[in-house]
């Protein structure tokens, strides 16, 4: 099982890594697969809009909901990110290379979101990267049972990580 994790402190940092070393790796000719996370800020809300782009050729799928200007609550859209895992999970069996997850979050902790393609990718021996808040590094080192190895937020590392054999 080769499985990695990244993490990042500023918002929005960690999207970018990971887009920028997946378009890499997509250049080099690396069959990878996955969501990638790209906000885009709004002039009416000081919240962003937040899309994930399915790899390695879309859609780009809107996962935030509009809630108002005003709301405090949880934006993700569940059935935006179900179609988003339906995607990803249909590419899974086209020769992936990697899987690339944004984020390991509350819906992935708590059993749902991307969970299963993980365990999916893992059983057809592709690697994983996963993107992993404060909130849920817990969550997921239970989930991977301590065997995922954590990989320095910057794509020439994680580049060093992935074309590095299993151990």
């Amino acid at each position: 099982m080769k499985i990695a994790y990244t993490m990042t402190e500023g918002k929005g940092d960690l999207d970018q890594v990971l887009f920028r070393f997946a378009k890499a790796e997509m250049a080099r000719g690396q069959n990878v697969v996955g969501v990638v996370q790209v906000n885009t800020d709004r002039e009416d809300c000081p919240k962003c809009d937040m899309d994930v782009e399915v790899l390695p050729d879309g859609p780009t799928i809107r996962i935030s909901q509009d809630l108002g200007p005003n709301s405090q609550g949880c934006r993700l859209d569940p059935e935006a990110l179900e179609q988003a895992v339906a995607e990803v999970s249909n590419r899974l069996g086209t020769n992936a290379a990697l899987l690339v997850i944004n984020k390991f979050g509350k819906h992935e902790a708590s059993g749902r979101g991307f969970r299963d393609t993980i365990g999916q990718a893992i059983a057809l021996g592709v690697p994983v990267l996963c993107g992993v808040n404060g909130l849920n590094k817990d969550a997921f080192e239970e989930f991977t049972d301590g065997h995922a190895t954590f990989v320095e937020p910057d794509p020439d590392s994680i580049a060093d990580w992935f074309s590095a054999p299993a151990a």
